[in-house]
């Protein structure tokens, strides 16, 4: 196969159209006065921007490939993602997205540094932090591969261009320029899916009667708790991520986040479709009768690239083109709000409230800037140079279930909890997880639940769930008894060492700057309304 001159010409035409795009939207952020508005855009978001960075946030590269993937070699109903992530995103949009606005928090960690102190909160922020640098370097890993098998190009050299675009950017405008540019992302993803679908069904290769007896797929009566344990993975899993956050807090109301977060769920998983039919496409395909040179039947080590391969040999070339140009938008969409996510949580959360609290707000938007960029060169060095980079995601994303699951809905919804449950909950769950082992790493597991499979060396309990509820148990009891040891003066207050009695509530604290920058905004609405004749309390 030689290289692909006009695929690289066409790719490379989309990395620029994104680049300046993402630049210009940046301009804005020159206008913001505090880190905070950088972070949040100004909290400018109408419906349109926020539903269509929202649903670019869900659909990323991991989102399509794998759907592609599952349909391809495990059916229908063992391709969860799509119905568990628009159930997390009904769920945020109903539970969590409206009364984070509504507290006009910063970053999704706020509520626990105000109700648990700055250091226990902060603590929650590595599994997020490392889950996010692992799921950037296997969406930049998978684009890296993608692109090597459709254009027959370096996949390093993609990888380093791939994030270099991404960083850019992100660097030069924050949130506004990844939202705007998520948008024409969003757009390339749509376009380029629905328009490769049929082409992938009417090739003649492709007979789809080879499937019908496994294209449903089935659920095998000794793996039922397993598979409700992953759906449960994907749909609670999908809640406590700060990318999310993110662009609900940057809406202009409560209002305008729950119900673009609504649309969001109806648009990430429509857009499920298209790569789901190019699986069974893919599945139903005869290679021998294709371009295909490679080991046949596929390997296991080629099948999660099923649908770049789809792309390359079941499409005509300018539609395998516009298909890698969906799949790097995808792609480019996870990689920067994981990168801004990140960088942003370290900014506000840890580098402000910890290191330094007294930072001007000048300072902080560089530590910002600095920050994506090192988070971006980590997640790319991790792409290029590690073998198990999705072993460490699986796991890192278990642990946003396990762990930040619980402690996000009790900080949110329980006023009794304290630093001393959290703490309890956080290490309880992560032990059990830890302690279940995880075969894609290679780690042996220490607890064997009920129905492990010995040969297989799997766990088929429900152990992530199990973990969860035993960490959501720890939090309330801890709680509850260590509060009735210090308010009944079991114990004297002077032992309460992490200070629970100080931090007693999820409402934020506002500062002078907060007063004084809405009294300024006050009188510019009241100057205004007096040049214009208009009553400033209409």
């Amino acid at each position: 196969m030689t290289v692909n001159i006009p695929g690289i010409v066409a790719v490379a035409v989309f990395y620029v159209a994104i680049l300046v795009i993402g630049v210009i939207a940046g301009r804005k952020t020159s206008k913001s006065t505090s880190n905070d508005a950088v972070l949040l855009a100004d909290r400018s978001f109408g419906i349109f921007v926020s539903c269509f960075t929202i649903t670019a946030t869900m659909v990323g590269g991991g989102y399509i490939n794998g759907s592609a993937e599952s349909a391809a070699w495990n059916g229908l109903v063992q391709t969860q993602a799509p119905v568990g992530y628009c159930l997390a995103l009904l769920l945020g949009a109903i539970f969590y997205a409206p009364k984070m606005r509504e507290e006009k928090y910063i970053t999704m960690f706020d509520p626990f540094q105000l109700k648990y102190g700055k250091k226990v909160g902060a603590i929650l922020f590595i599994p997020h932090i490392l889950g996010d640098l692992f799921w950037s370097a296997a969406v930049l890993a998978a684009l890296g591969a993608t692109i090597s098998i459709i254009l027959d190009m370096n996949a390093t050299v993609a990888i380093v261009v791939s994030a270099a675009v991404a960083i850019i950017y992100t660097v030069f405008g924050g949130l506004y320029s990844v939202a705007y540019t998520d948008v024409i992302q969003l757009f390339f993803i749509a376009i380029g899916l629905v328009v490769a679908c049929p082409f992938s069904l009417m090739h003649p290769s492709v007979d789809l009667s080879r499937i019908s007896d496994t294209w449903r797929g089935d659920i095998p009566t000794n793996t039922i708790g397993s598979y409700v344990d992953v759906f449960l993975l994907c749909t609670m899993g999908g809640i406590p991520w700060q990318s999310f956050y993110q662009r609900t807090l940057a809406c202009k109301t409560v209002q305008v986040a729950r119900v673009s977060t609504l649309i969001a769920s109806v648009f990430s998983f429509s857009l499920a479709v298209p790569p789901i039919i190019m699986g069974f496409a893919g599945a139903a395909a005869d290679w021998n009768a294709t371009d295909y040179q490679g080991p046949l039947p596929i390997p296991e080590d080629m099948k999660s690239y099923i649908l770049p391969l789809t792309l390359t040999y079941l499409t005509p070339l300018p539609v395998s083109i516009i298909g890698i140009g969906a799949i790097s938008a995808a792609v480019m969409s996870s990689a920067d709000s994981c990168i801004l996510a990140t960088s942003s949580v370290f900014s506000k959360n840890i580098y402000a409230e910890i290191i330094r609290p007294q930072a001007t707000e000048k300072e902080l938007i560089w530590v910002l800037r600095i920050s994506i960029v090192v988070v971006g060169a980590l997640g790319t060095l991790i792409a290029v140079f590690s073998k198990t980079i999705y072993g460490l995601y699986v796991l890192c994303s278990d642990m946003m279930y396990v762990v930040l699951f619980p402690q996000l809905t009790i900080v949110l919804y329980m006023p009794s909890s304290n630093a001393y449950g959290c703490m309890a909950g956080f290490f309880v769950s992560l032990i059990l997880r830890l302690a279940s082992g995880e075969p894609v790493l290679g780690i042996p597991p220490g607890i064997k639940f009920p129905y492990f499979d010995e040969e297989a060396q799997k766990q088929l309990f429900p152990f992530r769930t199990f973990a969860m509820l035993v960490g959501t148990i720890s939090i309330i009891a801890v709680s509850y008894t260590t509060d009735a040891i210090f308010s009944r003066g079991i114990l004297p207050r002077k032992y309460d060492f992490l200070k629970s009695y100080r931090h007693r509530t999820i409402k934020r604290r506002y500062s002078k700057c907060d007063f004084l920058e809405n009294s300024n905004k006050e009188q510019i609405i009241t100057l205004n309304s007096i040049k214009n004749n208009v009553d400033p309390e209409t």
